[in-house]
């Protein structure tokens, strides 16, 4: 989650919303992201999004099936349905999202019968940094 939680500050650093993913495979992180929608001009480059991507390249695969991804916020429905598309092993999480979130809240993506794979999910890991992060950055935008 250190490693999510580096990419989410880096991602706020540069004006974007702090959330942070990391892929791991047998303890090795293969691929980090933080949120990056405004620099690449693309709603979808979300970090997890960033992150399974580029683990799918490094790994030469699009099934991650033995891949655990850490992110710093409650992935959106979007980034729930790339997890599963992916075959994420496991999802460890830190803030809960009551707003945009889909696996605890919303749609509860991986709990509707249409979702061919579940990642076993851990929520609450760095959830008091991760929540830490993006308040300051929202405070600093009503400024």
């Amino acid at each position: 989650m250190r490693a999510a939680l580096n990419a989410a500050r880096d991602a706020g650093a540069a004006g974007e919303v702090p959330v942070g993913a990391a892929v791991v495979l047998d303890g090795r992180i293969v691929a980090v992201a933080g949120n990056a929608p405004r620099a690449l001009r693309d709603p979808t480059a979300h970090a997890e999004m960033l992150a399974i991507r580029e683990a799918a390249r490094v790994l030469g695969k699009d099934r991650l099936t033995d891949c655990d991804l850490w992110v710093t916020l409650e992935p959106c429905a979007m980034c729930a349905g790339a997890i599963a598309h992916a075959r994420i092993a496991r999802l460890y999480y830190g803030t809960n999202d009551p707003k945009g979130g889909a696996v605890e809240h919303g749609p509860r993506f991986f709990a509707q019968p249409t979702c061919h794979h579940r990642p076993e999910v851990f929520p609450g890991i760095g959830a008091q940094q991760g929540a830490a992060l993006l308040r300051d950055f929202f405070a600093q935008r009503r400024r």
